[in-house]
Protein backbone atom coordinates (compact mmCIF):
# COMPACT_ATOMS: atom_id res chain seq x y z
CA UNK A 1 0.00 0.00 0.00
CA UNK A 2 1.12 3.20 -0.97
CA UNK A 3 1.90 5.55 1.81
CA UNK A 4 -0.36 8.43 0.73
CA UNK A 5 -3.05 5.53 1.96
CA UNK A 6 -2.07 5.17 4.71
CA UNK A 7 -4.19 7.02 6.90
CA UNK A 8 -7.61 7.68 5.87
CA UNK A 9 -9.68 10.64 4.93
CA UNK A 10 -10.62 12.82 7.58
CA UNK A 11 -14.39 13.36 8.15
CA UNK A 12 -15.50 16.47 8.63
CA UNK A 13 -19.56 16.78 10.34
CA UNK A 14 -21.49 20.22 8.96
CA UNK A 15 -23.83 21.13 11.88
CA UNK A 16 -25.64 24.29 12.98
CA UNK A 17 -28.89 25.74 12.90
CA UNK A 18 -31.53 25.60 10.39
CA UNK A 19 -31.31 27.75 6.98
CA UNK A 20 -28.40 28.87 8.06
CA UNK A 21 -26.52 28.09 4.79
CA UNK A 22 -24.41 23.97 5.92
CA UNK A 23 -25.62 22.92 2.53
CA UNK A 24 -25.16 26.18 0.99
CA UNK A 25 -21.80 25.86 1.91
CA UNK A 26 -21.29 22.44 0.39
CA UNK A 27 -22.43 23.59 -2.67
CA UNK A 28 -20.09 26.27 -2.97
CA UNK A 29 -17.15 23.83 -2.33
CA UNK A 30 -18.77 21.40 -5.01
CA UNK A 31 -20.30 23.48 -7.84
CA UNK A 32 -23.46 21.58 -7.50
CA UNK A 33 -27.38 22.68 -5.95
CA UNK A 34 -27.99 20.35 -3.44
CA UNK A 35 -29.76 22.63 -1.50
CA UNK A 36 -32.18 23.83 -4.15
CA UNK A 37 -33.37 19.83 -4.03
CA UNK A 38 -34.09 19.52 -0.84
CA UNK A 39 -37.55 18.89 0.77
CA UNK A 40 -38.59 22.23 2.31
CA UNK A 41 -34.83 23.31 1.54
CA UNK A 42 -33.83 21.60 4.81
CA UNK A 43 -31.60 18.56 4.46
CA UNK A 44 -33.44 15.57 6.15
CA UNK A 45 -30.90 13.17 6.31
CA UNK A 46 -27.11 12.32 6.59
CA UNK A 47 -25.16 13.39 2.95
CA UNK A 48 -21.33 12.83 2.64
CA UNK A 49 -19.26 14.51 -0.57
CA UNK A 50 -15.34 13.74 -0.76
CA UNK A 51 -13.19 16.72 -1.92
CA UNK A 52 -9.88 15.62 -3.17
CA UNK A 53 -6.52 16.67 -2.30
CA UNK A 54 -5.72 18.37 -5.68
CA UNK A 55 -9.25 20.13 -5.96
CA UNK A 56 -8.48 21.61 -2.40
CA UNK A 57 -4.79 22.19 -3.20
CA UNK A 58 -5.95 24.27 -6.29
CA UNK A 59 -8.66 26.26 -4.11
CA UNK A 60 -5.85 27.42 -1.68
CA UNK A 61 -3.76 28.70 -4.04
CA UNK A 62 -3.95 32.23 -3.52
CA UNK A 63 -3.20 31.61 0.00
CA UNK A 64 -0.25 28.78 -0.17
CA UNK A 65 1.63 27.06 -2.46
CA UNK A 66 3.61 24.93 -0.02
CA UNK A 67 1.87 21.57 0.41
CA UNK A 68 5.02 19.38 2.79
CA UNK A 69 3.82 17.97 5.64
CA UNK A 70 0.61 17.32 4.46
CA UNK A 71 -0.55 13.81 3.39
CA UNK A 72 -4.20 12.96 4.08
CA UNK A 73 -5.97 12.45 0.70
CA UNK A 74 -8.53 14.93 0.51
CA UNK A 75 -12.02 15.81 2.73
CA UNK A 76 -15.11 13.82 3.07
CA UNK A 77 -17.84 15.98 4.39
CA UNK A 78 -20.85 14.99 6.23
CA UNK A 79 -24.05 17.19 5.73
CA UNK A 80 -26.41 16.70 8.67
CA UNK A 81 -29.76 18.36 9.31
CA UNK A 82 -29.90 21.60 11.21
CA UNK A 83 -33.06 21.33 12.48
CA UNK A 84 -33.52 21.28 16.25
CA UNK A 85 -35.79 17.87 15.75
CA UNK A 86 -32.52 15.96 14.43
CA UNK A 87 -30.38 15.95 17.38
CA UNK A 88 -29.98 12.13 17.57
CA UNK A 89 -28.64 12.11 13.40
CA UNK A 90 -26.32 15.18 14.15
CA UNK A 91 -24.80 13.73 17.43
CA UNK A 92 -24.46 10.20 15.40
CA UNK A 93 -22.70 12.59 12.20
CA UNK A 94 -20.85 14.09 14.69
CA UNK A 95 -19.86 10.99 16.80
CA UNK A 96 -18.51 9.98 13.33
CA UNK A 97 -16.54 13.08 12.58
CA UNK A 98 -13.07 14.09 12.99
CA UNK A 99 -13.34 17.70 12.93
CA UNK A 100 -16.45 19.71 12.89
CA UNK A 101 -17.94 22.82 10.97
CA UNK A 102 -20.53 24.61 12.73
CA UNK A 103 -22.18 27.51 10.70
CA UNK A 104 -23.72 30.47 11.93
CA UNK A 105 -25.65 33.64 10.36
CA UNK A 106 -23.69 36.44 10.19
CA UNK A 107 -26.93 38.61 10.51
CA UNK A 108 -28.19 35.95 13.33
CA UNK A 109 -25.30 35.05 15.56
CA UNK A 110 -26.03 31.70 17.71
CA UNK A 111 -29.26 29.68 17.91
CA UNK A 112 -30.79 27.27 19.77
CA UNK A 113 -29.57 23.95 17.74
CA UNK A 114 -26.04 25.97 17.31
CA UNK A 115 -25.93 25.79 21.31
CA UNK A 116 -27.18 22.22 21.27
CA UNK A 117 -24.11 21.29 18.36
CA UNK A 118 -21.81 23.03 20.41
CA UNK A 119 -22.76 20.64 23.20
CA UNK A 120 -22.76 17.52 21.51
CA UNK A 121 -19.18 18.46 20.09
CA UNK A 122 -17.72 19.21 23.52
CA UNK A 123 -19.08 15.92 24.75
CA UNK A 124 -17.29 14.23 22.23
CA UNK A 125 -13.96 16.41 22.55
CA UNK A 126 -14.34 17.09 18.73
CA UNK A 127 -12.05 19.88 17.26
CA UNK A 128 -14.44 22.19 15.19
CA UNK A 129 -14.23 25.72 13.33
CA UNK A 130 -16.63 28.50 12.92
CA UNK A 131 -17.82 29.09 9.85
CA UNK A 132 -19.56 32.75 9.65
CA UNK A 133 -21.76 32.66 6.65
CA UNK A 134 -23.61 35.15 4.59
CA UNK A 135 -21.35 37.71 5.04
CA UNK A 136 -22.74 39.05 1.45
CA UNK A 137 -25.60 40.00 3.50
CA UNK A 138 -24.00 43.12 5.67
CA UNK A 139 -24.75 46.29 4.33
CA UNK A 140 -22.16 47.67 2.02
CA UNK A 141 -19.96 44.78 1.78
CA UNK A 142 -18.68 43.86 -2.00
CA UNK A 143 -18.41 39.74 -1.89
CA UNK A 144 -17.09 38.28 -4.09
CA UNK A 145 -15.35 34.81 -5.08
CA UNK A 146 -11.89 34.69 -3.34
CA UNK A 147 -9.80 34.52 -0.03
CA UNK A 148 -11.48 36.40 2.42
CA UNK A 149 -8.79 37.75 4.09
CA UNK A 150 -7.56 39.52 0.74
CA UNK A 151 -11.43 40.94 -0.11
CA UNK A 152 -11.03 42.10 3.47
CA UNK A 153 -8.34 44.00 3.15
CA UNK A 154 -10.22 46.38 0.41
CA UNK A 155 -13.20 46.98 2.09
CA UNK A 156 -13.73 50.72 3.61
CA UNK A 157 -12.80 50.94 7.52
CA UNK A 158 -16.08 51.24 8.04
CA UNK A 159 -17.11 47.64 6.97
CA UNK A 160 -13.88 46.22 8.30
CA UNK A 161 -15.28 47.36 11.88
CA UNK A 162 -18.83 46.03 11.64
CA UNK A 163 -17.50 42.13 10.67
CA UNK A 164 -14.65 42.64 13.80
CA UNK A 165 -17.95 43.65 15.68
CA UNK A 166 -19.59 40.83 14.40
CA UNK A 167 -16.63 37.94 14.85
CA UNK A 168 -15.99 39.40 18.42
CA UNK A 169 -19.76 38.84 19.50
CA UNK A 170 -19.65 35.69 18.39
CA UNK A 171 -15.88 35.17 20.00
CA UNK A 172 -18.02 36.54 23.23
CA UNK A 173 -20.51 33.63 22.77
CA UNK A 174 -18.58 31.22 22.59
CA UNK A 175 -16.39 32.42 25.26
CA UNK A 176 -19.02 32.16 27.87
CA UNK A 177 -19.39 28.57 26.78
CA UNK A 178 -15.49 28.05 27.99
CA UNK A 179 -14.38 28.34 24.06
CA UNK A 180 -11.14 30.56 23.74
CA UNK A 181 -12.14 32.02 19.55
CA UNK A 182 -10.56 34.26 17.30
CA UNK A 183 -10.68 35.37 13.93
CA UNK A 184 -8.92 32.40 11.98
CA UNK A 185 -5.53 34.70 10.62
CA UNK A 186 -5.49 36.35 14.27
CA UNK A 187 -4.47 32.67 15.93
CA UNK A 188 -1.28 31.26 16.82
CA UNK A 189 -2.19 28.26 18.57
CA UNK A 190 -5.11 26.50 17.16
CA UNK A 191 -5.05 23.46 19.66
CA UNK A 192 -6.01 26.46 22.04
CA UNK A 193 -8.16 28.43 20.34
CA UNK A 194 -11.20 28.00 17.69
CA UNK A 195 -10.91 29.56 14.87
CA UNK A 196 -13.46 31.67 13.18
CA UNK A 197 -13.99 32.08 9.49
CA UNK A 198 -16.19 34.45 7.77
CA UNK A 199 -17.61 33.07 4.31
CA UNK A 200 -20.31 34.04 1.86
CA UNK A 201 -21.44 30.55 0.33
CA UNK A 202 -23.20 32.15 -1.74
CA UNK A 203 -20.93 33.94 -3.89
CA UNK A 204 -17.96 31.08 -2.71
CA UNK A 205 -16.07 34.02 -0.37
CA UNK A 206 -13.82 32.88 2.25
CA UNK A 207 -14.16 29.33 1.16
CA UNK A 208 -10.26 29.12 0.48
CA UNK A 209 -9.52 30.61 3.83
CA UNK A 210 -11.70 27.62 5.22
CA UNK A 211 -10.70 24.92 3.38
CA UNK A 212 -6.91 26.23 4.18
CA UNK A 213 -7.86 26.18 7.92
CA UNK A 214 -9.80 22.46 7.91
CA UNK A 215 -6.68 20.68 6.34
CA UNK A 216 -4.30 22.32 9.43
CA UNK A 217 -6.37 21.19 11.66
CA UNK A 218 -7.14 17.72 9.95
CA UNK A 219 -3.61 16.99 9.95
CA UNK A 220 -2.77 18.05 13.16
CA UNK A 221 -5.77 15.56 14.14
CA UNK A 222 -4.38 13.13 12.86
CA UNK A 223 -0.99 13.60 13.95
CA UNK A 224 -2.04 13.15 17.23
CA UNK A 225 -4.15 10.05 17.05
CA UNK A 226 -2.29 7.37 16.04
CA UNK A 227 -3.86 4.68 14.76
CA UNK A 228 -6.15 5.69 12.21
CA UNK A 229 -4.68 3.32 9.37
CA UNK A 230 -7.25 1.56 6.84
CA UNK A 231 -5.91 -1.91 6.96
CA UNK A 232 -8.43 -2.98 9.06
CA UNK A 233 -11.64 -4.43 8.09
CA UNK A 234 -14.27 -2.20 7.09
CA UNK A 235 -16.86 -0.38 9.45
CA UNK A 236 -19.87 1.93 8.21
CA UNK A 237 -23.35 3.32 8.56
CA UNK A 238 -25.95 2.29 6.13
CA UNK A 239 -27.57 6.15 4.82
CA UNK A 240 -30.14 5.00 2.77
CA UNK A 241 -31.44 1.86 1.11
CA UNK A 242 -32.32 2.23 -2.95
CA UNK A 243 -34.14 0.48 -5.44
CA UNK A 244 -31.46 0.57 -8.62
CA UNK A 245 -32.61 -0.82 -11.92
CA UNK A 246 -30.23 -3.44 -12.90
CA UNK A 247 -28.64 -3.57 -9.46
CA UNK A 248 -31.83 -4.58 -6.91
CA UNK A 249 -31.47 -3.57 -3.68
CA UNK A 250 -28.12 -1.27 -3.11
CA UNK A 251 -27.31 0.75 -0.04
CA UNK A 252 -25.99 3.90 0.03
CA UNK A 253 -23.05 3.73 3.14
CA UNK A 254 -20.30 5.65 4.48
CA UNK A 255 -17.84 3.57 5.31
CA UNK A 256 -15.84 5.18 8.88
CA UNK A 257 -13.20 3.00 9.39
CA UNK A 258 -10.81 0.34 7.93
CA UNK A 259 -11.61 -0.64 4.23
CA UNK A 260 -14.25 -2.49 1.77
CA UNK A 261 -13.39 -5.08 -0.82
CA UNK A 262 -15.58 -6.53 -3.46
CA UNK A 263 -15.83 -10.43 -2.92
CA UNK A 264 -15.60 -9.31 1.47
CA UNK A 265 -17.97 -11.01 3.52
CA UNK A 266 -20.42 -8.36 5.42
CA UNK A 267 -23.06 -8.26 8.11
CA UNK A 268 -25.83 -5.69 7.63
CA UNK A 269 -28.20 -4.47 10.41
CA UNK A 270 -31.86 -5.63 9.45
CA UNK A 271 -35.36 -5.16 10.17
CA UNK A 272 -35.71 -8.77 10.93
CA UNK A 273 -34.24 -10.11 14.14
CA UNK A 274 -31.32 -11.46 12.65
CA UNK A 275 -28.61 -9.61 10.45
CA UNK A 276 -27.60 -10.13 6.93
CA UNK A 277 -24.87 -11.98 5.90
CA UNK A 278 -24.29 -11.52 2.31
CA UNK A 279 -20.99 -10.93 -0.10
CA UNK A 280 -19.96 -7.48 -1.98
CA UNK A 281 -20.94 -8.08 -5.55
CA UNK A 282 -19.58 -4.60 -6.73
CA UNK A 283 -18.83 -1.15 -4.62
CA UNK A 284 -19.69 2.21 -6.74
CA UNK A 285 -18.34 5.41 -5.90
CA UNK A 286 -19.76 9.00 -6.08
CA UNK A 287 -16.93 11.10 -8.65
CA UNK A 288 -15.42 13.72 -6.72
CA UNK A 289 -17.51 16.44 -5.68
CA UNK A 290 -20.38 14.83 -6.14
CA UNK A 291 -23.23 14.21 -3.22
CA UNK A 292 -23.62 10.27 -2.75
CA UNK A 293 -27.64 10.76 -2.30
CA UNK A 294 -27.75 12.77 -5.68
CA UNK A 295 -25.24 11.16 -7.93
CA UNK A 296 -26.60 9.20 -10.73
CA UNK A 297 -22.86 8.34 -12.54
CA UNK A 298 -20.77 5.94 -10.06
CA UNK A 299 -17.84 5.02 -10.59
CA UNK A 300 -17.23 1.21 -10.20
CA UNK A 301 -14.00 0.41 -7.57
CA UNK A 302 -12.72 -3.04 -6.22
CA UNK A 303 -12.18 -1.10 -3.20
CA UNK A 304 -12.71 1.82 -1.21
CA UNK A 305 -10.93 3.26 2.23
CA UNK A 306 -12.34 4.76 5.28
CA UNK A 307 -13.39 7.72 5.00
CA UNK A 308 -15.84 7.62 1.90
CA UNK A 309 -19.20 7.48 0.53
CA UNK A 310 -20.30 4.16 -1.06
CA UNK A 311 -23.08 2.49 -2.86
CA UNK A 312 -22.52 -1.55 -2.12
CA UNK A 313 -24.39 -3.66 -4.37
CA UNK A 314 -24.96 -7.49 -2.78
CA UNK A 315 -27.75 -10.02 -2.78
CA UNK A 316 -30.24 -10.00 -0.13
CA UNK A 317 -30.20 -6.56 1.15
CA UNK A 318 -34.45 -6.20 1.29
CA UNK A 319 -34.77 -5.80 4.44
CA UNK A 320 -31.60 -3.51 5.21
CA UNK A 321 -32.06 -1.23 7.77
CA UNK A 322 -31.07 2.51 7.06
CA UNK A 323 -29.20 3.62 9.97
CA UNK A 324 -27.87 0.46 11.05
CA UNK A 325 -23.71 -0.94 10.66
CA UNK A 326 -22.38 -2.73 7.81
CA UNK A 327 -19.02 -4.15 9.04
CA UNK A 328 -16.73 -6.64 6.85
CA UNK A 329 -16.20 -10.22 8.37
CA UNK A 330 -12.35 -10.58 8.27
CA UNK A 331 -12.36 -14.54 9.06
CA UNK A 332 -15.01 -17.41 8.94
CA UNK A 333 -14.36 -17.61 12.32
CA UNK A 334 -15.13 -14.02 13.46
CA UNK A 335 -18.78 -14.22 11.72
CA UNK A 336 -20.72 -14.61 14.87
CA UNK A 337 -18.30 -12.11 16.84
CA UNK A 338 -19.75 -9.63 14.14
CA UNK A 339 -23.21 -10.45 13.87
CA UNK A 340 -23.24 -9.89 17.12
CA UNK A 341 -22.04 -5.97 17.58
CA UNK A 342 -24.51 -5.36 14.41
CA UNK A 343 -27.44 -6.97 16.48
CA UNK A 344 -26.09 -5.27 19.39
CA UNK A 345 -25.94 -2.07 17.91
CA UNK A 346 -29.18 -2.14 16.40
CA UNK A 347 -30.05 -2.99 20.04
CA UNK A 348 -29.15 0.45 20.70
CA UNK A 349 -30.72 2.70 19.05
CA UNK A 350 -34.01 0.61 19.43
CA UNK A 351 -36.69 2.97 21.07
CA UNK A 352 -38.79 2.04 24.67
CA UNK A 353 -42.19 1.54 23.31
CA UNK A 354 -45.86 1.42 25.21
CA UNK A 355 -49.11 -0.39 25.03
CA UNK A 356 -50.96 2.68 24.29
CA UNK A 357 -49.91 4.79 22.24
CA UNK A 358 -48.70 6.58 18.56
CA UNK A 359 -47.41 4.64 15.62
CA UNK A 360 -44.52 6.16 13.72
CA UNK A 361 -43.38 5.52 10.43
CA UNK A 362 -40.16 6.77 8.84
CA UNK A 363 -37.78 5.96 5.90
CA UNK A 364 -34.36 5.24 7.95
CA UNK A 365 -33.98 4.24 12.05
CA UNK A 366 -32.16 8.03 12.44
CA UNK A 367 -35.36 9.37 10.81
CA UNK A 368 -37.77 7.53 13.77
CA UNK A 369 -34.91 8.46 16.33
CA UNK A 370 -35.67 12.34 15.22
CA UNK A 371 -38.82 12.21 15.35
CA UNK A 372 -39.15 10.40 18.42
CA UNK A 373 -37.07 13.18 20.33
CA UNK A 374 -39.28 15.81 18.67
CA UNK A 375 -42.12 14.31 19.98
CA UNK A 376 -40.63 14.01 23.54
CA UNK A 377 -39.74 17.64 23.58
CA UNK A 378 -43.72 18.47 22.52
CA UNK A 379 -44.42 16.31 25.63
CA UNK A 380 -45.54 12.94 23.77
CA UNK A 381 -43.51 10.00 24.95
CA UNK A 382 -46.14 7.19 24.20
CA UNK A 383 -44.80 5.51 20.95
CA UNK A 384 -46.37 2.36 20.29
CA UNK A 385 -44.45 1.25 17.65
CA UNK A 386 -41.64 2.77 15.43
CA UNK A 387 -40.71 1.62 12.57
CA UNK A 388 -39.06 1.89 8.87
CA UNK A 389 -41.08 1.50 5.38
CA UNK A 390 -44.37 2.81 4.03
CA UNK A 391 -47.63 3.25 6.04
CA UNK A 392 -49.65 0.14 5.69
CA UNK A 393 -52.85 -1.56 6.41
CA UNK A 394 -51.47 -3.38 9.36
CA UNK A 395 -50.43 -0.02 10.56
CA UNK A 396 -54.07 1.41 10.69
CA UNK A 397 -55.52 -1.08 11.80
CA UNK A 398 -53.27 -1.14 15.23
CA UNK A 399 -53.58 2.18 15.19
CA UNK A 400 -57.29 2.10 15.67
CA UNK A 401 -57.00 0.32 18.70
CA UNK A 402 -55.45 3.53 20.65
CA UNK A 403 -58.29 4.32 23.44
CA UNK A 404 -57.05 8.22 23.35
CA UNK A 405 -58.40 9.53 20.60
CA UNK A 406 -55.07 11.64 20.37
CA UNK A 407 -52.72 9.17 19.93
CA UNK A 408 -55.13 7.41 17.97
CA UNK A 409 -53.04 8.52 14.49
CA UNK A 410 -49.95 7.44 12.67
CA UNK A 411 -46.64 9.74 11.51
CA UNK A 412 -45.05 9.19 7.88
CA UNK A 413 -41.90 10.74 7.57
CA UNK A 414 -40.38 10.78 4.11
CA UNK A 415 -42.80 7.65 3.67
CA UNK A 416 -45.59 6.67 1.45
CA UNK A 417 -48.98 5.42 2.31
CA UNK A 418 -50.05 2.35 0.78
CA UNK A 419 -53.51 2.19 -0.93
CA UNK A 420 -55.42 0.22 1.03
CA UNK A 421 -53.86 1.42 4.03
CA UNK A 422 -55.23 5.42 2.75
CA UNK A 423 -58.47 3.63 1.81
CA UNK A 424 -59.29 2.25 5.50
CA UNK A 425 -57.59 4.97 7.24
CA UNK A 426 -60.11 7.26 5.10
CA UNK A 427 -63.24 4.44 6.26
CA UNK A 428 -62.56 4.66 10.19
CA UNK A 429 -61.35 8.81 9.69
CA UNK A 430 -58.03 7.91 11.37
CA UNK A 431 -55.58 11.16 11.09
CA UNK A 432 -52.37 9.97 9.29
CA UNK A 433 -50.28 13.14 9.23
CA UNK A 434 -47.46 12.56 6.35
CA UNK A 435 -44.57 15.05 5.30
CA UNK A 436 -40.57 14.84 4.25
CA UNK A 437 -39.67 17.98 6.88
CA UNK A 438 -40.31 16.38 10.36
CA UNK A 439 -40.95 20.37 12.07
CA UNK A 440 -43.73 20.70 9.97
CA UNK A 441 -44.93 16.90 10.75
CA UNK A 442 -45.12 17.48 14.20
CA UNK A 443 -46.71 21.51 13.77
CA UNK A 444 -49.39 19.81 11.64
CA UNK A 445 -50.29 17.76 14.62
CA UNK A 446 -50.08 20.36 16.80
CA UNK A 447 -52.26 22.35 14.79
CA UNK A 448 -55.01 19.07 14.56
CA UNK A 449 -54.49 18.79 18.22
CA UNK A 450 -55.45 22.46 19.15
CA UNK A 451 -58.67 22.60 16.45
CA UNK A 452 -59.81 19.46 18.19
CA UNK A 453 -59.60 20.56 21.60
CA UNK A 454 -61.43 23.58 20.54
CA UNK A 455 -63.88 21.83 18.91
CA UNK A 456 -64.32 19.33 22.02
CA UNK A 457 -64.56 22.45 23.80
CA UNK A 458 -67.37 24.24 21.99
CA UNK A 459 -69.18 20.70 21.79
CA UNK A 460 -69.20 20.27 25.96
CA UNK A 461 -69.72 23.50 26.35
CA UNK A 462 -72.86 23.45 24.17
CA UNK A 463 -74.35 21.00 26.08
CA UNK A 464 -73.47 21.25 29.38
CA UNK A 465 -74.10 23.53 32.44
CA UNK A 466 -71.45 25.83 33.32
CA UNK A 467 -70.38 28.20 36.51
CA UNK A 468 -71.48 31.60 36.48
CA UNK A 469 -73.40 33.68 38.54
CA UNK A 470 -75.50 37.00 38.57
CA UNK A 471 -76.38 40.04 40.69
CA UNK A 472 -79.93 41.25 41.01
CA UNK A 473 -79.65 44.77 39.75
CA UNK A 474 -81.06 47.55 42.72
CA UNK A 475 -83.86 49.40 41.36
CA UNK A 476 -84.46 46.93 38.33
CA UNK A 477 -87.55 44.63 39.81
CA UNK A 478 -90.03 44.51 36.63
CA UNK A 479 -92.16 42.05 38.66
CA UNK A 480 -92.28 40.32 42.00
CA UNK A 481 -93.71 36.77 41.50
CA UNK A 482 -95.02 34.75 38.66
CA UNK A 483 -92.76 35.35 37.62
CA UNK A 484 -90.49 37.85 38.95
CA UNK A 485 -88.74 39.66 36.74
CA UNK A 486 -85.15 40.64 37.36
CA UNK A 487 -82.40 42.70 36.09
CA UNK A 488 -79.09 41.48 36.82
CA UNK A 489 -75.87 41.80 35.44
CA UNK A 490 -73.59 38.84 35.04
CA UNK A 491 -70.10 38.80 36.82
CA UNK A 492 -68.85 35.80 35.84
CA UNK A 493 -69.66 32.95 33.26
CA UNK A 494 -72.48 32.52 30.90
CA UNK A 495 -76.39 31.46 31.78
CA UNK A 496 -78.93 30.34 29.58
CA UNK A 497 -82.81 29.32 30.04
CA UNK A 498 -83.34 26.25 31.92
CA UNK A 499 -80.65 26.51 34.41
CA UNK A 500 -81.20 26.94 38.18
CA UNK A 501 -79.96 29.08 40.73
CA UNK A 502 -79.11 28.89 43.92
CA UNK A 503 -78.13 31.73 46.65
CA UNK A 504 -75.18 32.05 49.16
CA UNK A 505 -76.70 30.10 51.59
CA UNK A 506 -77.66 27.17 49.29
CA UNK A 507 -81.56 27.24 48.83
CA UNK A 508 -82.68 26.59 44.84
CA UNK A 509 -84.75 29.39 43.94
CA UNK A 510 -85.66 27.48 40.41
CA UNK A 511 -85.03 27.36 36.83
CA UNK A 512 -84.32 30.67 34.77
CA UNK A 513 -87.81 30.37 32.68
CA UNK A 514 -86.69 33.08 30.06
CA UNK A 515 -83.96 35.69 28.95
CA UNK A 516 -84.70 39.10 27.56
CA UNK A 517 -81.97 41.71 26.46
CA UNK A 518 -83.00 44.74 25.17
CA UNK A 519 -86.90 43.57 25.15
CA UNK A 520 -85.96 40.62 22.91
CA UNK A 521 -85.78 37.11 24.27
CA UNK A 522 -82.17 35.47 24.04
CA UNK A 523 -81.85 31.97 25.38
CA UNK A 524 -78.10 32.61 26.59
CA UNK A 525 -76.37 35.75 28.30
CA UNK A 526 -72.67 36.01 29.29
CA UNK A 527 -70.40 37.75 31.10
CA UNK A 528 -70.74 41.90 31.12
CA UNK A 529 -73.84 41.42 30.22
CA UNK A 530 -76.88 43.23 32.01
CA UNK A 531 -80.46 41.41 31.10
CA UNK A 532 -83.83 40.35 32.31
CA UNK A 533 -84.73 37.04 33.56
CA UNK A 534 -87.99 35.55 34.30
CA UNK A 535 -88.25 32.91 37.52
CA UNK A 536 -91.79 31.30 38.59
CA UNK A 537 -90.48 29.96 41.89
CA UNK A 538 -89.29 33.12 43.94
CA UNK A 539 -90.79 35.99 45.16
CA UNK A 540 -88.58 39.03 45.57
CA UNK A 541 -88.99 40.44 48.81
CA UNK A 542 -88.95 36.36 50.29
CA UNK A 543 -86.91 34.52 48.87
CA UNK A 544 -84.61 36.69 46.56
CA UNK A 545 -84.23 40.69 46.94
CA UNK A 546 -81.75 43.17 45.09
CA UNK A 547 -77.92 43.03 45.28
CA UNK A 548 -78.56 39.13 45.80
CA UNK A 549 -75.71 37.28 44.41
CA UNK A 550 -77.40 34.17 42.58
CA UNK A 551 -74.95 31.15 41.53
CA UNK A 552 -75.79 28.73 38.66
CA UNK A 553 -76.79 25.33 40.55
CA UNK A 554 -74.67 22.39 39.15
CA UNK A 555 -75.19 19.00 39.86
CA UNK A 556 -72.23 16.38 40.86
CA UNK A 557 -71.51 14.74 37.70
CA UNK A 558 -71.05 18.19 35.46
CA UNK A 559 -68.67 19.31 37.87
CA UNK A 560 -67.34 15.71 37.16
CA UNK A 561 -67.30 16.34 33.76
CA UNK A 562 -66.17 19.94 33.59
CA UNK A 563 -62.97 18.99 35.70
CA UNK A 564 -61.91 15.91 33.13
CA UNK A 565 -61.71 17.98 30.69
CA UNK A 566 -59.27 20.59 31.95
CA UNK A 567 -59.22 23.92 30.27
CA UNK A 568 -62.64 24.27 28.91
CA UNK A 569 -63.42 26.66 32.10
CA UNK A 570 -61.88 30.30 32.34
CA UNK A 571 -60.33 31.51 35.33
CA UNK A 572 -63.17 33.41 36.48
CA UNK A 573 -65.34 30.35 35.63
CA UNK A 574 -63.19 27.81 38.22
CA UNK A 575 -63.23 30.68 40.65
CA UNK A 576 -67.17 30.28 40.71
CA UNK A 577 -67.09 26.61 40.38
CA UNK A 578 -64.77 26.47 43.55
CA UNK A 579 -67.66 29.17 45.05
CA UNK A 580 -70.67 26.52 44.70
CA UNK A 581 -68.82 23.46 45.65
CA UNK A 582 -68.38 25.71 49.64
CA UNK A 583 -71.65 26.51 49.57
CA UNK A 584 -72.94 23.18 48.78
CA UNK A 585 -70.53 22.08 51.62
CA UNK A 586 -71.86 24.11 54.38
CA UNK A 587 -74.99 23.81 53.39
CA UNK A 588 -74.68 19.91 53.64
CA UNK A 589 -72.70 20.41 57.06
CA UNK A 590 -75.91 22.54 58.48
CA UNK A 591 -78.43 19.90 57.61
CA UNK A 592 -75.84 17.21 59.33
Amino acid sequence: MSAKREIRTPILSVVGHIDHGKTTLLDSLRGTTVAEKEAGRVTQHIGATEIPIETIKAICQPLRSDWTGINIPGLLFIDTPGHHAFASLRKRGSALADVAIIVIDVMEGFQPQTLESLNVLRMLKTPFVVVLNKIDRIRGWHSKKQPFILNYRTQPEYLQTEIDTRIYTVAGDLHEKGFSADRYDRIKDFAKNVAIVPVSAKTGEGIADLLLVLIGLSQKYFERTLGLHVEEAGVGTILEKKEEKGLGTTLDVILYDGQLNVGDTIVVGSTDEEPIVTKVKGLLKPRALQEIRLERKFERVKTVYAAAGVKIVAPNLELALPGSQVRVVPDEGSLDAVKADVKSAIDALSMATVPEGLIIKADTMGSLEALAQELKEQGIEAIMRADVGNISKHDVTEATTVRDRYLRVIFGFNVGILPDAKELAEQTALPVFVSDVIYRLIEDYAGWVKQEREREKRALLERMNTPAKVKILPGCVFRQSKPAIVGVDILAGKIRTGVELLKLDGSNIGPINEIQDKGERISRAEQGMQVAIALRKPTVGRQINENDVLYVNLKEEEVEELKKHGGVLSAEELEVLEDVQEIKRKRQFRAE
